[in-house]
């Protein structure tokens, strides 16, 4: 591995315009494709075989025009007045009538004047007429009154009871996804012209929301600051440039090509977003371990130019190549998982991972070629033989000779730290986002709390009840479906019940059932398994079979099954990275070492993120201001996006450990002589992962922000207490006993040689230069 990359790193440099016009020729491509096909995103979360998910896919059958995007506004009056006011009135209905007469909006109206039109044929006035009589409000709810025009109700819209607000649900004709880009603002500015001359103020609900902003001034500043990292750490422009150049071709071609799928594949707007995450930090990261490696092998061993990169890819970028693979392995874990929407994120992570690799590994030699001889300043040159003269220790060296004499406070410590941090985590609650989980200063969460207050919390997540017909397609009787409501009022936890809509044959009908309480409650989730269980009850006595549905029911069901699936993944990403630990470090001990440390810094970011977000603890510090339960999918991300991250430090912290040991150095030395030579670069790295995930916290979308501070104090944790503490620590405690396997495992495995020991052997270092080869390393 380590010689054939080593010429593959000469032939970059050497070559650098064979390189540079083969990835311009992609990025041209991706560009091309991008103009010709745009962007497509979902910001559906859709998890096939959840009993929602299936009634969602049936009721689109039976009954398509209830099975679109749900929409809900707000109307708020100003200074005190009424909605139903005299002032307001006229503003309200004009609103509402714009909003129906919206493209792709369906208009209730129209459905309801042509169901009236037929008198008591209608299948629909017939069972509201039945239903009417039983269902209604229940308990808990705040009794809202129908708005009427001419002496009929508008359907979906009520006003509250103390006249301050109106409440305007309806819905789309296709899932808010797929609607054309711009309709939803549209709408939502229709409704606002009108409403404006009436004084009233509109609140769309978080579900009123357009693909959020991938990339946002939080994320630029996250990347200012790795750049000032990266020119601390390099000390030249020239230098610092080349990773970040190297990363925003990465992420072009990685997530440009994600999304040229996206109008054959469905891509989340989250799957972006992580490409995006991961294609920033790691390829930063990777190509300033490579620079570095080049950089000291001139500063150190005398090496020129093109000789450096040429050792320097062989022996670090063979370390990039497993780190790299590592990442891939945790990320193509989630395939077996089987859930689409978690296979999509994580190809297209994965892939971004592969390109930036790949980049590491070609491009930026190239462009080395370019720069030649100046990646390395005179100044540079006269500090670096300034610190060879004065032999003085680094802070490096100073760390990790502290950690081996006093090994067993420093693994108490690293130990401890992780598992207090870790407490939260066993109140930790799952869920979707709701308007509840956006800053105080949003539109999102100002209608979430105008509803709850006026409303009750529960009409900020009602429910969809779905009855259909058990008997060989027979009509639901008026009486069948009066019992079904019924059956809902009386159910512990339901504020009201309303028929909603039936389709012509009369075979299937949906209500609406507004919980007591908010959409991520418990008294929510206990609702709806009271609902599902009462589907034998009803199919046996009224010949109704009961399905509920709904994005809180959805949300409840994608939480459960994430959580039923996260140990076989965990385990899947464990076995499988365990394997490819145990084939570059020829040791059993380490491996374990390295998965026993990510279990620590796992368990401690979960512990914190409940904490920030759902408890509320130190929200002021990073400009937050909602509580909200940890998003469904974030553990399982996490998880895998972590695990990846935590290798690549671990790789390049043990590998020079291992190659101290490889050249006769004694155990603790190794541990020392390892640390020193990596822990600069390991430190710049995570400071610069921390600072692209952090840019991610001030993201409107609470689904991104969560990632991107789960995170960042993820790598926080890793980086600096296990892997630089941890794991040197547990290295020196261990000795010689660290780099133990059986003798016929020894034999079994292939000898990847990550260290380049075979490349040292093949290609001796030039004679001026090997007495330099083994002097102390320097931090350049």
């Amino acid at each position: 591995m380590s010689v054939l990359l080593y010429r593959l790193g000469r032939f970059a440099y050497a070559r650098p315009w064979y390189v540079i016009a083969g990835w311009l020729t992609v990025v041209s491509a991706v560009v091309g494709l991008l103009a010709v096909n745009p962007v497509k995103l979902s910001n559906e979360v859709r998890i096939d075989g959840t009993p929602a998910q299936e009634v969602i896919d049936d009721l689109a059958k039976s009954l398509p025009e209830a099975s679109g995007g749900q929409g809900m506004l707000v109307f708020r009056a100003q200074n005190g007045a009424r909605v139903d006011g005299e002032d307001s009135r006229a503003a309200l209905i004009a609103a509402v009538d714009a909003v129906y007469r919206h493209d792709h909006v369906i208009d209730a109206r129209e459905v309801l004047a042509r169901e009236l039109s037929k008198g008591e044929k209608s299948p629909l006035i017939r069972a509201q007429a039945a239903v009417a009589q039983t269902a209604g409000q229940a308990g808990g709810g705040k009794a809202p009154t129908p708005l009427r025009v001419e002496g009929r109700p508008v359907p979906g819209v009520v006003v509250s009871a103390d006249g301050s607000t109106a409440l305007m649900q309806f819905q789309f004709d296709e899932q808010t996804y797929e609607l054309p880009s711009g309709t939803i603002d549209s709408t939502v500015r229709a409704a606002e012209r009108q409403a404006g001359r009436g004084h009233l103020d509109v609140l769309p609900s978080a579900s009123m929301m357009e693909i959020p902003e991938i990339v946002g001034v939080g994320e630029v500043v996250g990347v200012v600051v790795a750049a000032i990292v990266l020119l601390v750490t390099l000390g030249s422009v020239v230098a610092a440039g080349l990773p970040l150049g190297v990363a925003l071709v990465g992420v072009t071609v990685g997530v440009g090509g994600a999304f040229t799928l996206s109008t054959v594949f469905e891509i989340h707007s989250l799957t972006a977003v992580l490409a995006l995450m991961l294609g920033l930090a790691v390829g930063i990261d990777y190509a300033l371990f490579i620079v570095n490696r080049q950089r000291r092998l001139i500063l150190d061993s005398g090496l020129d130019a093109h000789e450096a990169i040429g050792r320097a890819i062989g022996t670090a970028g063979s370390a990039v190549f497993f780190a790299g693979s590592t990442v891939i392995i945790a990320l193509t874990g989630l395939l077996v998982v089987g859930i689409t929407l978690l296979s999509t994120m994580a190809l297209a992570a994965a892939a971004t991972i592969a390109i930036t690799v790949l980049l590491a590994l070609t491009l930026l030699p190239a462009l080395l070629g370019l720069v030649k001889e100046r990646i390395c300043s005179a100044r540079i040159r006269r500090t670096a033989q300034q610190r060879v003269f004065a032999a003085a220790p680094t802070r490096g060296t100073r760390w990790g000779s502290r950690l081996v004499r006093h090994k067993y406070p420093a693994l108490a410590a690293a130990f401890l730290i992780p598992l207090a941090l870790a407490l939260p985590v066993a109140g930790m609650k799952l869920g979707l986002p709701s308007g509840a989980s956006y800053n105080a200063d949003t539109v999102q969460r100002q209608s979430y709390e105008t509803v709850s207050d006026t409303f009750g919390p529960g009409y900020n997540g009602p429910l969809m009840v779905v009855a259909r017909s058990s008997r060989g397609g027979q009509p639901l009787s008026p009486g069948a479906l009066a019992a079904v409501a019924s059956g809902l009022k009386d159910s512990e936890g339901a504020a009201s019940v309303s028929l909603a809509g039936m389709n012509a044959a009369g075979t299937t009908a949906v209500f609406s059932l507004v919980p007591d309480d908010g959409p991520n409650d418990d008294g929510t989730k206990d609702l709806v398994a009271s609902v599902r269980d009462t589907s034998r009850e009803m199919s046996a006595a009224h010949g109704v079979t009961i399905g509920i549905t709904g994005f809180t029911a959805l949300a409840i069901d994608v939480s459960d099954r994430l959580a039923d699936v996260l140990p076989l993944y965990v385990a899947t990403v464990l076995g499988l990275s365990l394997i490819v630990l145990l084939l570059v470090f020829r040791s059993v001990v380490v491996p374990v070492m390295a998965t026993l440390g990510f279990l620590l810094s796992i368990a401690a970011t979960f512990g914190i993120t409940t904490a920030v977000f759902q408890w509320g603890w130190l929200q002021a510090m990073f400009g937050l201001d909602a509580t909200a339960p940890v998003v469904s999918l974030l553990p399982i991300i996490v998880t895998g996006v972590l695990y990846g991250l935590a290798m690549d430090y671990q790789m390049f912290l043990v590998t020079s450990m291992r190659e101290a040991r490889m050249h006769g150095a004694d155990p603790l030395d190794a541990v020392v002589s390892g640390f020193t030579r990596a822990s600069a670069v390991v430190v710049a790295a995570a400071t610069i992962m921390v600072s692209v995930f952090a840019g991610f916290i001030f993201n409107a979308q609470p689904m991104i922000k969560q990632a991107g501070f789960a995170l960042a104090v993820g790598i926080l944790v890793d980086a600096f207490v296990i892997r630089m503490t941890f794991i040197p620590a547990t290295m020196a405690l261990a000795r010689e006993k660290a780099w133990w396997i059986p003798g016929w495992l020894h034999r079994l495995l292939p000898d990847l040689d990550v260290e380049g020991d075979k490349l040292a052997q093949k290609i001796p270092f030039p004679p001026s230069s090997v007495s330099r080869q083994h002097t102390t390393p320097q931090n350049a």
